[in-house]
């Protein structure tokens, strides 16, 4: 069908881009029939934190695109980087033991900077993927294949919490505990089990402390563990802040009390950093703000500010060294993707993590960490703002009819989607979660004045949005 061809789409002529999207591209996490509706936003360009439409239109991009876009739009660095690799090599792959020179350096860089490991050891190597959802998945299969190693097969459930969000392969979206990821497509699958999500102002009792919280946390995750059999639990996969979930931020000593449970029944924690790594919380790794201590670590998006798609998975000493002697007995680690290490998304994603240091970023996100937490709080003036919550520069508000008392809207009302479309009326693009959640995600390199008109934007769009929610009670 050529263009000229495409079926008409409501008020988009034949021949625009908008009637061919309609006709041609299935988006992802998109209603149809909506998109048909109204059609496609089409971004043409991006410049630091805005990005900008065909119409002409500009917007603070307030959610890094999907939490990933940490060093901006355009950044000359990066597409030289790119362009210079694409003139040298444009592809090779890392199987039989080839490789190439910007993998070598992105995995050395990866290790010296990765996050204290499980009981005092250290992140060993790097395995390289495209996406956080193939880190995941093949997390998973590096978890059974150690367990299967030390003589344990049996070993294979994998616990993740609910609200977490882990990606929508098939694995990885089992370990999603969100309902739109799994509704329709038959998940999660049997070997996954979900127990409760750090998240104190939804799920803390009356009277019980942050602290409390935790310990009773880690009690239900030890309950699921006996009830499930401690030699048959294999993981636990936890993002250090739960992102998509709502910017869940785990209570004090959360993740303390998590391991004891889970040193004592031989169970493995991988922590899901791509969202929280390189930065986003304040510290290179969520790791690190929220003293996670893995076993194993799977970090994207911001690995390569997402000019390129590439993750990776880190593993500690004794998680390598199993999986190698396993590996020699089998005579090969069968395991690995053509794009793994993809030299000229390795390449993006060194001189991503070296504008990382040479401009200190993360130095930028602790001076703004601050002001952005005041912002983020201040949102609670609005009648309809239940909870403010943020760390480095992620955060979020939730909507609550009744404050007081926590009650939620009706979730057919779809509140936060409606305030959503509002501020992005005064310029800024952000995310409506699951619960009612508005989540904030700028990138990494904005600076203080555009902070503050960013969200001088959003309280204008909230406070002419009031009327709005007081009728929606």
């Amino acid at each position: 069908m050529s263009p000229d061809d495409a079926p008409s789409a409501g008020k988009f002529p034949g021949n625009s881009p908008e009637s061919r999207d309609i006709a041609f591209h299935m988006h992802p996490y998109t209603n149809p029939a909506m998109l048909a509706d109204t059609g496609p936003h089409i971004m043409a360009e991006g410049s630091g934190v805005f990005v900008q439409d065909e119409s002409g239109a500009r917007f603070y991009e307030g959610m890094s695109g999907l939490w990933c876009t940490s060093l901006g739009f355009s950044e000359p660095e990066l597409v030289n980087a790119a362009i210079e690799q694409f003139r040298k090599l444009p592809f090779y792959h890392s199987f039989a033991g080839k490789t190439v020179g910007p993998a070598v350096d992105l995995a050395e860089h990866l290790i010296n900077i990765a996050p204290p490991a499980a009981d005092g050891a250290s992140m060993s190597k790097a395995f390289f993927c495209s996406s956080g959802s193939e880190a995941n998945d093949t997390a998973i299969k590096m978890v059974w294949y150690y367990q299967a190693a030390r003589g344990k097969p049996e070993k294979r459930k994998i616990i993740s919490r609910r609200r977490g969000y882990h990606g929508v392969t098939m694995a990885a979206a089992s370990m999603t505990a969100l309902a739109y990821a799994q509704d329709g497509f038959g998940l999660p699958l049997e070997f996954v089990k979900h127990t409760t999500a750090p998240c104190f102002y939804n799920e803390g009792h009356d009277g019980e402390s942050e602290r409390d919280f935790a310990r009773r946390c880690a009690e239900e995750l030890e309950a699921l563990i006996l009830a499930e059999g401690p030699d048959t639990v294999a993981a636990l996969f936890a993002e250090p802040v739960m992102g998509a979930g709502g910017v869940v931020i785990p209570p004090e000593g959360y993740f303390e009390e998590i391991r004891r449970v889970l040193r004592k029944h031989d169970v493995l924690l991988v922590a899901d950093e791509v969202i929280c790594g390189f930065g986003r919380t304040g510290s290179m790794w969520g790791s690190q703000t929220m003293d996670v201590r893995p076993d194993m670590l799977t970090c994207a998006k911001a690995l390569s500010s997402a000019y390129l798609p590439i993750s990776a998975v880190l593993m500690s000493d004794s998680v390598y060294d199993t999986l190698a002697a396993q590996a020699e007995e089998l005579g090969i680690f069968g395991h690995g993707y053509t794009y793994s290490a993809h030299p000229v998304c390795a390449a993006v994603a060194l001189r991503a993590q070296q504008l990382m240091q040479e401009r200190d970023i993360l130095g930028n996100v602790q001076a703004l960490a601050p002001r952005f937490a005041e912002r983020v709080a201040r949102m609670d003036r609005f009648a309809f703002i239940g909870n403010t919550r943020s760390v480095g520069l992620i955060g979020a508000v939730e909507f609550s009819s009744e404050p007081a008392t926590k009650a939620k809207f009706d979730p057919a009302h779809k509140i936060a989607a409606r305030a959503v479309a509002a501020i992005q009326e005064h310029g800024v693009i952000l995310r409506a979660l699951p619960g009612d959640i508005v989540g904030f995600c700028p990138p990494l390199v904005i600076n203080g004045d555009e902070l503050d008109d960013l969200f001088d934007r959003v309280e204008a769009a909230l406070d002419g949005f009031a009327a709005t929610a007081e009728s929606l009670r």
